[in-house]
């Protein structure tokens, strides 16, 4: 029993509904193989809590009353270093989930969605993947395609793509399935410097601005597999 739970995925609950919560946590804690951690629907409990218990998975709402999760999901990431971070929103805003996801949410589940998606959600971002919902993505590149129609774009693309190194490609791969700076650099063993480097590469010659682009990107021209 005792080596069950240490094998567990911990997760932190951060919403300011109480409900919500004790939803959550059965859905959770009925699942093989997760267990809640601890619950939390203040930005000082839960970065109280998740420094304490250093889980594996947190799920954060972002609208939580007078506060925002955005606002301190670095400081959640800096707390509990080891955590990925999964939005669970009802909000359908494409640029506030480009926020999160540039501030270092893993992956985001839409609440209306069906309770078997936040258990794949978990399990494929507690891997290492990124998890975007299904739809989002699939919104997000349509706006991608529409934006950049046009045969002109199309022979652009295909240019910049043919400029990245083998490296290169092998590093968008890894940043498509979540991987961080240091997780990338130990994989490849290479510095986590020598990672920064080809990063900022990939993006100048990719003109893109942040890593959830390149995700947008790499799905978009088939160099790395949508989640979901």
């Amino acid at each position: 029993m005792t080596d069950s739970l240490e094998q567990a995925i911990r997760i932190l609950l951060i919403d300011d509904h109480v409900i919500v919560c004790a939803g959550l946590r059965m859905l959770i804690e009925n699942h093989k193989g997760m267990i809640v951690a601890g619950e939390a629907g203040t930005r000082i409990d839960a970065l109280a809590i998740a420094a304490r218990e250093q889980p594996d998975i947190i799920l954060l709402d972002l609208d939580m009353g007078a506060e925002n999760g955005l606002n301190f999901l670095r400081e959640l990431g800096a707390a509990a270093t080891r955590a990925r971070v999964i939005i669970l929103t009802g909000v359908r805003d494409p640029e506030i989930h480009r926020r999160a996801v540039h501030l270092g949410a893993m992956g985001l589940v839409l609440k209306d969605r069906a309770t078997e998606i936040l258990i794949k959600a978990i399990e494929k971002v507690h891997a290492g993947e990124i998890w975007l919902d299904r739809s989002l993505t699939a919104s997000v590149l349509s706006e991608m395609s529409h934006e950049h129609s046009g045969r002109t774009k199309v022979d652009r693309d295909a240019e910049k793509i043919v400029s990245l190194t083998d490296r290169e490609r092998e590093i968008v791969g890894l940043v498509c399935e979540g991987l961080k700076n240091k997780q990338i650099g130990e994989r490849l063993f290479i510095s986590n410097a020598t990672v920064r480097n080809h990063l900022t590469s990939i993006l100048g010659k990719l003109d893109l601005s942040d890593r959830f682009e390149l995700a947008l990107f790499a799905y978009r021209h088939r160099l790395a597999k949508p989640p979901g």
